[in-house]
């Protein structure tokens, strides 16, 4: 261990401006980042007077992963009113719901119609 000195240099005083001696240094902060919630988007389905109801029951359950009964209540309010909503989903996940929907109705000749919304 090498021998110590009686002398210690003082420590560097930020506040003093005689004892700088080039340009001010300091800590980096990065700019906190707020995330924020994504936009959501409602993946609707459009009554017509073509696809059958078992269709409807059967995309709800394969795309949206609804059971039976919640299907068929959402077939029936598409049925009924026009519209309803199968699921509230982010932007991307909407536009890839939408597709797989429409892909799949036009593979088995159905006019089933679906789109997505801001929620």
């Amino acid at each position: 261990m090498p021998p110590m000195s009686d002398e210690i240099d003082p420590p560097f005083n930020h506040q003093d401006p005689e004892q700088e001696t080039g340009p001010q240094t300091g800590l980096l902060l990065r700019p906190r980042v707020k995330n924020k919630k994504p936009q959501l988007y409602k993946v609707i389905l459009l009554n017509d007077d073509y696809t059958p109801m078992e269709f409807v029951v059967h995309v709800l359950e394969r795309f949206f992963h609804k059971n039976r009964q919640e299907a068929t209540d959402i077939m029936l309010h598409v049925h009924r009113r026009g519209v309803g909503i199968c699921g509230i989903f982010t932007h991307e996940i909407a536009e890839t719901k939408v597709a797989q929907v429409l892909d799949f109705a036009r593979q088995n000749e159905q006019p089933l119609q679906c789109m997505m919304e801001e929620e």
